[in-house]
């Protein structure tokens, strides 16, 4: 089990007071492509599932332990609607990282009553900064 859940204001609030915090967008290439991705300068992005076949990634864990960060690190994890990267929180967890986290929501949000996601809770919706290329 991962530390808890934050919201995404409460992320975007952690990362602004510590200097040393990372958010882990956890989400596939496809999404951060044409969804968007947070616009912070601590963004890592891992894809927890590998698209299109949505696999796990077996070598998530391993490829953050390569990048050297601290055990201790506030981690800060986001997908679209905060499933993943409670998943991927807890793996972080698992090995060792006390302060993994997952954000509640995640980038998108849930769907509104036509469907949409962006508009209901969510990083988008909560008007942080973001970016598309």
């Amino acid at each position: 089990m991962h530390k808890g859940d934050v919201t995404p204001a409460e992320a975007f609030q952690r990362l602004q007071n510590n200097a040393a915090a990372v958010l882990i967008d956890v989400r596939t290439q496809p999404e951060w492509v044409f969804v968007g991705v947070p616009a912070v300068e601590r963004l890592i992005r891992l894809s927890w599932q590998v698209f299109p076949t949505m696999q796990v990634n077996g070598q998530f864990v391993a490829e953050i332990e390569q990048m050297g960060l601290p055990k201790d690190t506030e981690i800060l994890c986001i997908c679209r609607s905060g499933a993943r990267s409670a998943s991927a929180a807890s793996a972080l967890t698992q090995a060792g990282f006390a302060n993994a986290w997952n954000v509640a929501e995640g980038f998108e949000g849930d769907k509104d009553t036509q469907g949409h996601r962006g508009t209901i809770g969510g990083w988008k919706a909560a008007g942080l900064p973001w970016m598309q290329s």
